[in-house]
């Protein structure tokens, strides 16, 4: 590991020979900032480094984390608050070795375990935009809500020792160089597991709240689903019910460029990345990154069957013959958007009807979108941002459950029943309104 470290740091410090003494390009090198910024968005840097109403990348943005509240630094190049006097050198330290310029670790909240895996050169991109294409705001950083003895940061330097892997030294390329098909499955690799950190919200965490695998070659745990703010990040890999498996490398595409498709549409944090981060990638990057997710096997090898749509409920709820809790619960606030076929509006109003988030063991977004409501984000592909208000204000934690239960139910969904303790639990977990008296 000593060696490969050795290595990688000498690779940046040739990545940076054509650098000045101070830090700018010998050259003034638009493109290279220009690949920066392209770079930036990858790693979608803006969406943890800029508070709400904040300058961009100033930082200042409270991330929740078990030990307390972590705020975001400010990444801009002003030289008193921000990232201005690091060298190429300190600023690959911080990315990648999750070490910042005076030595002290980082939280893993910043996902270097997963930048990793981005090469050096790369890391020159993303130093030029940095540098020379981000505005400088005067802006101290502010302190973590975490007390002590838990702030000290000594033991985030035996957690990187344990769990922290080894950094590029170059970009895993195709071997044969017509070979198209191999460049976009690597391509899609290295933008998953490296720049995207999907594993980061994808993967579930093991005891110390690391991740339980950074890539594909550490087990089917990777990109399994994972729990996020009261969402679950949905399972990326293979699997027919609650995963990929029933998407083609189209849906995931159309999903990455304008936030929805014919199966679902983006939620929660997901929206976020898709408003400032996979709709701003290149065709070629967000297919590469389809054909990888598609490339990844099922958890459950034996689950090959996918839902198939059933109209008994549909047809019951056109004739009144359903007017159980569930049912009426479902005519009187879903049924106008999601009607009752359950199969809602083609990328306007999603479908339930075998969605892979109703169908999810976990049905903890189900209930936080029912409560509190979620948005679309809005994209060049599909700039309507539709949303759906929350019933928290209107709904008992039984009729919560109630409707929720028969749509995890309906239209050939297999979701187990869920209760109003549930519903309890996610209500007081994502600060959703009291339930109403009744």
């Amino acid at each position: 590991m000593m060696m490969k470290s050795i290595v990688a740091a000498l690779s940046v410090l040739a990545a940076g020979a054509a650098w000045a003494a101070d830090g700018t390009p010998a050259s003034a090198d638009a493109q290279l900032i220009k690949q920066g910024e392209y770079l930036s968005r990858a790693g979608d840097c803006i969406a943890c480094h800029t508070a709400k109403d904040g300058k961009p990348f100033a930082g200042g943005l409270g991330i929740d984390s078990p030990l307390g509240t972590i705020y975001s630094t400010n990444i801009t190049p002003d030289k008193d608050t921000g990232i201005g006097n690091y060298t190429l050198e300190d600023f690959d330290r911080a990315v990648r070795h999750g070490v910042a310029k005076d030595g002290h670790s980082l939280y893993p909240a910043m996902p270097y375990t997963s930048y990793a895996k981005v090469s050096p050169e790369d890391v020159k991109a993303l130093y030029a935009y940095f540098m020379h294409g981000v505005a400088p705001v005067k802006q101290a950083n502010k302190d973590t809500d975490i007390t002590w003895p838990l702030s000290m940061r000594w033991p985030l330097g035996v957690w990187r020792w344990m769990f922290a892997p080894d950094v590029a030294t170059a970009p895993v390329t195709a071997t044969a160089a017509n070979d198209a098909d191999k460049q976009a499955l690597l391509r899609g690799q290295y933008l998953v597991e490296g720049l995207g950190h999907c594993s980061t919200c994808h993967t579930p965490r093991g005891f110390a709240l690391q991740e339980k695998a950074l890539t594909a070659a550490d087990g089917s745990a990777f990109l399994s689903g994972g729990v996020v703010d009261g969402w679950v990040a949905k399972n990326l890999r293979g699997d027919m019910v609650d995963g990929l498996g029933a998407w083609s490398k189209e849906d995931i595409a159309a999903f990455l460029k304008s936030g929805r498709n014919g199966h679902s549409a983006a939620f929660g944090g997901m929206a976020q990345v898709v408003q400032d981060s996979t709709q701003h990638l290149t065709d070629a990057d967000v297919n590469a990154i389809a054909v990888y997710l598609k490339s990844l096997p099922p958890v459950n090898k034996d689950a090959t069957k996918a839902l198939a749509y059933n109209d008994t409920v549909a047809q019951a709820l056109r004739t009144g013959k359903d007017t159980s809790d569930g049912a009426m619960t479902f005519l009187n606030n879903c049924a106008a958007c999601h009607r009752s076929t359950g199969k809602g509006y083609a990328e306007t109003f999603p479908q339930l009807a075998l969605s892979s988030t109703v169908n999810s063991a976990d049905p903890a977004s189900l209930i936080h979108i029912v409560l509190k409501g979620a948005q679309m984000p809005g994209t060049s592909a599909a700039p309507t941002a539709y949303a759906m208000p929350g019933f928290d204000w209107r709904l008992t934690d039984k009729e919560v459950a109630d409707v929720v239960s028969f749509v995890r139910a309906s239209w050939g969904n297999q979701g187990a029943a869920v209760s109003a303790s549930d519903v309890a639990k996610v209500r007081k977990e994502v600060g959703a309104a009291k339930a109403p008296a009744r």
